[in-house]
């Protein structure tokens, strides 16, 4: 046996739900909340970084009064995008080189293109994976959404502080 134990409502002996874990499946998904643990480290990390650039920005009067459509405008719009766009990178290659670590996907190539699509719910297929490694490639999807919706919410923030404050007649 894989080392499987029973766990649910009561034991399968019981009349309630007896769900058989295995222990390879344990093993997956403590890598898994290791992983989402990491990225959600790195990301608020990120962030908070990104944040306080901004905010040393409108210490000197810049941020919160310009034009997105000036100069100054444009060159912080690019900077935080190219921000997220490297945490974001910085995500998906760690769970890249996990999966060519773990022998989840032939070649580092592939790790990577599979872990961009899988990051982005895009979703490679499941026969670019190693079955045992699965649930790690679905849960890598969600916790990219996860981190994308955060960077959107934190990027429109941006966005909204630069735009003129709408007055009311």
């Amino acid at each position: 046996s894989q080392g499987t134990c029973t766990r649910g409502f009561g034991g399968p002996s019981s009349s309630g739900l007896g769900v058989a874990v295995r222990g390879d499946m344990i093993v997956e998904l403590s890598l898994a909340t290791a992983m989402v643990l990491a990225t959600v480290t790195i990301h608020g990390t990120g962030l908070m970084i990104l944040g306080r650039m901004l905010a040393s920005l409108d210490e000197r009067g810049g941020a919160a009064q310009m034009s997105p459509l000036s100069w100054h405008g444009w060159f912080v719009t690019v900077a935080v995008v190219m921000g997220l766009f490297l945490l974001h990178g910085l995500e998906i290659w760690l769970y890249a080189l996990l999966f060519s670590k773990l022998g989840a996907v032939p070649e580092f190539r592939e790790a990577v293109y599979f872990s961009t699509s899988s990051y982005g719910s895009i979703g490679y297929g499941d026969s670019a994976i190693a079955g045992q490694w699965k649930l790690l490639g679905a849960i890598e999807g969600i916790n990219g959404s996860i981190l994308l919706g955060w960077s959107v919410a934190f990027f429109v923030t941006v966005m909204a502080r630069m735009l003129p404050p709408l007055t009311r007649r």
